[in-house]
């Protein structure tokens, strides 16, 4: 059984930050679970461009409030507590925290590693 507490994780390189976003990442590809979770939080008013070409995705809203935009199809999709969307097209998109800080519970597949920040089209690399 794995047991983790994210205050323990915020001091280790699993805790990436950068200008628009925040990540902790609580379970990760050495854990052999086959995917990794995440705690995302975008501040009010920032936006993240992504593109995840290499995986899969889930987000689960907790806090905040906020909007994603599907580059594709130019529809934006709200998102509040208790809404999920999930990429499984590889969606291009916009995620935009609006009200409060946007916090996402992330599911990726396959897993990462748990230091990786975004690459040149907003993704991440194979593993």
């Amino acid at each position: 059984m794995i047991v983790r507490d994210i205050s323990e994780l915020k001091s280790t390189d699993r805790h990436v930050i950068t200008e628009n976003w925040s990540s902790t990442r609580l379970i990760v590809k050495s854990d052999g679970l086959g995917y990794s979770v995440h705690h995302t939080v975008i501040p009010e008013g920032h936006e993240v461009h992504c593109h995840y070409r290499e995986h899969f995705e889930t987000n689960y809203c907790i806090a905040g409030a906020g909007e994603v935009l599907d580059i594709a199809t130019g529809e934006r999709h709200p998102i509040a507590v208790g809404q999920v969307y999930a990429l499984d097209l590889h969606d291009e998109h916009i995620v935009r925290a609006l009200k409060g800080d946007l916090h996402l519970v992330c599911v990726f597949n396959p897993p990462l590693q748990g230091d990786e920040r975004h690459n040149a089209h907003g993704g991440y690399d194979a593993a």
